[in-house]
């Protein structure tokens, strides 16, 4: 059985990125996932899946961010919009929230990417697995998924 690990080495293989793999102890948020991997928070490249209208779509943020929902929906003139249940997430790609990689394209999902997560140069992010991540060149990212880009992060960093 092909995991979703797998799928996402064989695209980032197939495109000629350069990337490396870290396996350490399960992270289950953003905060322990920089801690573990000795990087900031900021270069975090956090996955949300959300139904915007009729489709489901993938938001990618620096973990240092939350999701603007009424920026983000006002954005892509949406009547509608939530964030998809767990239930949802596991039945769209085979993991459970926090694990996600940034890749829509791997499930299916439009890519939508917050553009300040273009100041890190290298970006961070779990490979399908709480105890895998890869770090990529943030340009490289950007080549592979093709996002579309904008602001859908809220304008201050949490604390």
């Amino acid at each position: 059985m092909t995991t979703v690990f797998d799928r996402l080495d064989a695209l980032l293989r197939e495109n000629n990125a350069r990337f490396d793999v870290t396996h350490h102890a399960p992270v289950f948020t953003s905060e322990e996932a920089a801690q573990v991997r000795g990087t900031s928070l900021a270069s975090g490249a956090k996955a949300l899946i959300c139904k915007v209208d009729a489709s489901f779509v993938m938001f990618v943020l620096p973990a240092d961010r939350k999701l603007d929902s009424k920026r983000t929906r006002k954005q892509l003139k949406a009547r509608s919009m939530r964030f998809a249940s767990h239930e949802e997430v596991l039945e769209m790609t085979g993991l459970k929230p926090g694990s996600i990689p940034p890749f829509g394209s791997l499930f299916g999902l439009k890519t939508y990417c917050d553009e300040r997560l273009r100041d890190e140069t290298v970006i961070n992010f779990n490979a399908g697995d709480h105890s895998i991540s890869i770090s990529i060149a943030y340009a490289e990212y950007e080549r592979v998924e093709r996002p579309e880009l904008a602001l859908y992060g809220d304008s201050l960093p949490k604390d």
